[in-house]
């Protein structure tokens, strides 16, 4: 698929369970072909996943602008962190690695971030003002800020201290997975998360993202949050949504 719509671009999403990515039409906000995935390699060290990233590339025929999310801090497309894939990402220049092995150019930023701009583009979010959370629950958890539409890049709040242990060991999707919990055992950490939020940021509006969007029926009724409270629009689409919105129409 060679890219010969301008408002065409190629979203791929990196996560620590799965990459998966899809050409999205920036002008609507929504995928032009089926998504593809492929497991994350595990290892998930830098080669592995840019190996990766360019088979989801080839499957497209891809030509054009991609754009890609990682779980960490990015900056200049260089990863300062690195969440639930090999710790050898850090101070790696992803975009330049994956656009050696795409043979396009590669924007990188945070997966909670891209999310983030999806949902405030077109879904959950479009058109809210005040402070605006984004929180993924999935491997990890992923958190994006958002003021009167304007994004704090790389805020990382998922890895909160919560009762003296990173917040995401607690309240990730993946770990209500490995212990078999129950939606409400497992709400009642997420419910203790937004508390945390709550007290930091006094957010107007916190949208869940994730897979476990798709399920919001199942806990949000456990939760108890002064703030609105909304499942994704996107669901698990949002970060290719925004990976290629942040490239610009």
């Amino acid at each position: 698929m060679t890219n010969k719509l301008p408002n065409v671009r190629l979203g791929i999403d990196i996560g620590g369970t799965g990459i998966k990515g899809a050409p999205v039409d920036v002008t609507a906000g929504k995928l032009t072909a089926d998504r593809f995935r492929i497991d994350t390699p595990q290892p998930a060290t830098p080669e592995a996943v840019a190996k990766t990233v360019g088979e989801i590339a080839a499957h497209f025929d891809w030509k054009g602008p991609i754009g890609a999310t990682m779980p960490g801090v990015v900056k200049n497309g260089v990863l300062l962190t690195a969440a639930n894939i090999d710790k050898s990402w850090v101070n790696t220049d992803a975009a330049a690695l994956f656009t050696k092995a795409t043979g396009n150019p590669v924007s990188v930023l945070n997966d909670a971030d891209a999310a983030g701009i999806a949902e405030m583009t077109f879904g959950a979010g479009k058109g809210r003002t005040g402070v605006v959370v984004m929180i993924t629950l999935g491997t990890g958890i992923g958190f994006a800020v958002f003021n009167d539409g304007v994004l704090l890049p790389n805020t990382e709040l998922g890895h909160l201290e919560m009762n003296g242990k990173d917040a995401e060991e607690q309240a990730s999707a993946r770990v209500r997975d490995l212990k078999d919990e129950s939606w409400k055992k497992w709400a009642a950490k997420v419910d203790d998360y937004l508390d945390h939020v709550d007290a930091l940021l006094w957010p107007d509006l916190i949208i869940i993202g994730g897979g476990v969007s798709k399920k919001a029926d199942k806990f949000f009724p456990y939760l108890d949050t002064r703030a609105e409270l909304v499942a994704a629009k996107f669901e698990n689409e949002a970060g290719i949504v925004g990976a290629a919105l942040a490239l610009g129409a």
